[in-house]
């Protein structure tokens, strides 16, 4: 990959899916120890939406002591057991909202400027209307809760592959959802997560996506394509697609979710220099 593209921007990394050989608290280290100093992290405590303060507080002393800073956060999403987030499921109504104010507390407590809200699977037997609504009542909540930290709200398209219920597979379906939540709460901090590999997935033009919605873009995440491991295992280019990040004005950090090919996470990281792998 030319180094030239990949300097146009700075790099967070994933640590739900990056370093996942290790427990919890030691892939904040590990980051570091390669070269990392922001990170980001699906919901971390499976499917308790408020979990203890003494889990909360190791969780934070692991980033501190690393020296990591936490740049996003996902809102209970469900991920440990199939879920594709919670917040248009009627029946999650409660354990949704009581995990708002946790997550966005652990979010601002480590500096993260990006809360991300999956949307959720369609229920069979349930009204997609419904759904939706109950889905902008609880965004509408999050967006001011990420607004209390300084923080962006992300809508995120997935792929139909592994998500074949979820609602969004488009960046426009996302980019739709986007902008009825910033009509309804007026802060205008909803922002389409942009993951480069869900939307390879969906045969989505990337380069159109990027220059469309560029206004619209919060946050990139990015896997190669077949397989979701690191840049050049696959067929995407990478270099082409950030030029077009830069030349669109995305000035955001570009999220590391993906599979490392060899099964080990520090040695999936030789397309990017160490030099270019702290936040700057």
């Amino acid at each position: 990959m030319d180094v030239t593209a990949a300097a146009e921007h700075s790099y967070t990394v994933n640590l739900s899916i990056l370093f996942s050989e290790l427990p919890l608290l030691e892939r904040p280290a590990a980051a570091a120890a390669a070269g990392f100093t922001a990170a980001e992290l699906w919901w971390p405590f499976g499917t308790e939406a408020t979990p203890s303060e003494a889990e909360l507080d190791a969780l934070r002393k692991a980033f501190t002591d690393a020296g990591v800073r936490l740049t996003g956060l996902n809102f209970l999403d469900d991920l440990t057991v199939g879920a594709k987030g919670t917040l248009s499921v009627p029946a999650e109504r409660e354990r949704f909202r009581a995990n708002l104010p946790v997550a966005a507390a652990l979010a601002g407590s480590l500096g993260a400027g990006a809360l991300n809200a999956l949307y959720g699977n369609r229920l069979a037997g349930a009204d997609p209307a419904e759904q939706d609504a109950l889905a902008l009542e609880n965004l509408v909540l999050a967006a001011r809760a990420a607004h209390e930290i300084g923080a962006v709200l992300l809508i995120e398209t997935l792929n139909k592959v592994d998500a074949p219920d979820y609602p969004l597979l488009t960046a426009q379906a996302a980019v739709d959802v986007v902008d009825r939540v910033n009509a309804a709460t007026g802060l205008g901090n909803a922002r389409f997560l942009c993951d480069l590999y869900h939307l390879s997935v969906n045969g989505e033009d990337l380069a159109a996506v990027i220059d469309g919605f560029a206004d619209r873009i919060g946050h990139v995440q990015i896997a190669d394509l077949p397989g979701r491991n690191e840049p050049g295992t696959g067929e995407l280019d990478f270099e082409d697609l950030f030029e077009r990040l830069a030349a669109a004005g995305y000035t955001g950090p570009i999220g590391l979710e993906y599979r490392p090919s060899t099964g080990v996470s520090a040695e999936s990281f030789e397309w990017l220099p160490r030099e270019l792998r702290a936040a700057r």
